[in-house]
């Protein structure tokens, strides 16, 4: 038999290799392309997003570590909150980044998983007294120095427990003090640090107005808002759009976000865009309380459900 008699030609030919090319495309795909179902409309450009979603570095216990670039690309996420380092008794953070070296490791290996580093977090504040460690001025300078080097924008600033002013208010006016010297390092960098507090929204808009720059903003905390029994959206439009830099948006470990009775996060999309704002989201925990370890299982439940409330129009 001759090939040529098995197709038809000319015209009808070609329309019918392109129907055969395009089938045979399809099955070697199967039904998912990536992370997309196959028919899907494909993911827009991450610039154009606008609620991006990143995960803590030191929550999925890579605190400082390259490995957590990779790690972060695997649970789906659109970028990492990279911590300062451990503080201690030291006069600054274990500040790793501070090598040039180092710095671009970091810097290459988010370009190559299309990455980016959405904030630099100064976790040592947690049990660390940022009211009365003698050195903060110093340690807030090596924060905006790394963050101006990288090209990072936003620092994480935690009050923590031992200056929480909401148990110690005392500490107000020191506290109100370094904020402004933050607000002046970060204001000549061009940078902003977003601090957390445990204050109601009210309170800390007040703190936040009082230091007056607009390089100090809130890092706001679902886990804060639940844990004291406030209104999630009430609280946010109380800040409003202008106060927050970044948010942390999980809970106290428990359950995962979607099977989080006390977080309505189809409400709090409602509310942020009757606000306007856009930004970062960024996964600390909500881990499974029977599984808390699991990084992987934990993260990739969490970024995946932020994704399907955030992203999906």
């Amino acid at each position: 038999m001759n090939p040529s008699s098995l197709f038809p030609q000319s015209a009808s030919r070609r329309a019918f290799l392109r129907t055969a090319m395009a089938g045979a495309l399809a099955l070697s795909c199967g039904p998912w392309v990536g992370s997309r179902r196959a028919g899907a409309e494909p993911a827009p450009p991450r610039s154009t997003l606008r609620y991006k979603i990143g995960v803590s570095d030191i929550m999925m216990l890579k605190r400082q570590k390259l490995g957590a670039l990779p790690l972060a690309k695997e649970v789906g996420a659109d970028g990492v909150e990279v911590d300062m380092g451990g503080l201690g008794d030291r006069e600054t953070f274990d500040n790793q980044l501070a090598k040039p070296e180092v710095r671009e490791q970091f810097l290459a290996q988010a370009r190559e998983l299309n990455l980016e580093i959405c904030s630099l977090a100064m976790t040592g504040f947690f049990a660390q007294s940022f009211a009365e460690r003698p050195t903060v001025a110093r340690m807030l300078q090596d924060c905006v120095d790394t963050m101006k080097a990288m090209g990072v924008k936003v620092g994480f600033l935690p009050l923590g427990v031992r200056s929480d002013l909401r148990q110690q208010p005392e500490l107000r006016m020191p506290v109100l003090e370094r904020l402004k010297l933050a607000g002046r390092i970060a204001a000549e960098a061009g940078v902003v640090i977003g601090v957390e507090t445990s204050l109601p929204a009210a309170e800390e808009a007040q703190l936040l107005d009082e230091v007056g720059s607009p390089s100090i903003k809130s890092y706001f905390n679902f886990a804060n808002a639940v844990k004291y029994g406030r209104d999630l959206p009430a609280e946010l439009r109380t800040l409003g759009r202008d106060r927050i830099a970044q948010i942390h948006c999980t809970n106290e470990d428990g359950v995962w976000l979607e099977k989080d009775p006390k977080i309505n996060l189809p409400e709090v999309r409602k509310t942020l865009e009757a606000l306007g704002w856009s930004g970062w989201l960024v996964v600390e925990r909500s881990r499974d309380a029977a599984d808390p370890r699991n990084v992987r299982r934990n993260f990739g439940a969490n970024t995946a459900y932020l994704k399907k409330i955030f992203q999906e129009s």
